[in-house]
């Protein structure tokens, strides 16, 4: 159908042309049918103010370019029960092998799963035990800290009581006699 249409439009461009040259050389009228070609016929229908009108016949196609363009299928064989058994044995293998491939995909992701567990599991554990060594580190400092706090406070205790002692002694005896 697409051939016959791009081959309508080249023809009607011939025709256009050549009706144009042949009016200008040849004033007198023509025969009905205007134009032969080999797959359309071509005749004028009447003149008009506006231009000229044509109808187009379509010629069937021949039968010669029917057996050009036919393509003919390929001869049938006979299939025996043997390569029906073949071709089910192959379909057969093609589906373990497949199968095969699908689980060892999912044996693939699942020790990639596995893996990527048992390493957030380390990193985990890892990040507990960083976790308690820095709070065992801060408690010790903390312990150092008031451990030196309350030597700090006993010193200055002691200091005051023997600074009391003294004063009170001074206080007793001005002289340094009793």
């Amino acid at each position: 159908m697409a051939k016959t249409a791009i081959a309508y439009k080249e023809k009607m461009k011939e025709i256009s042309v050549l009706s144009l040259i042949c009016s200008c050389l040849y004033p007198e009228t023509r025969k009905n049918i205007m134009g032969d070609f080999e797959d359309m016929d071509i005749k004028p229908i009447n003149k008009r103010a506006s231009g000229q009108a044509f109808e187009v016949i379509l010629k069937p196609s021949s039968p010669v370019s029917d057996v050009a363009h036919c393509i003919t299928s390929p001869p049938k064989r006979d299939i025996s029960l043997e390569d029906i058994q073949k071709k089910l044995e192959a379909a057969e293998d093609r589906r373990r092998s497949q199968e095969a491939q699908i689980l060892q995909t999912l044996a693939e992701k699942r020790e990639h799963e596995r893996d990527v567990l048992l390493k957030a599991m380390e990193e985990n554990s890892n990040f507990s035990r960083m976790a308690e060594e820095k709070l065992q580190m801060k408690m010790e400092q903390i312990e150092e800290n008031r451990l030196a706090y309350l030597a700090a406070l006993m010193d200055r205790l002691q200091e005051k009581a023997i600074s009391s002692t003294e004063l009170r002694r001074s206080k007793v005896c001005p002289s340094g006699t009793r």
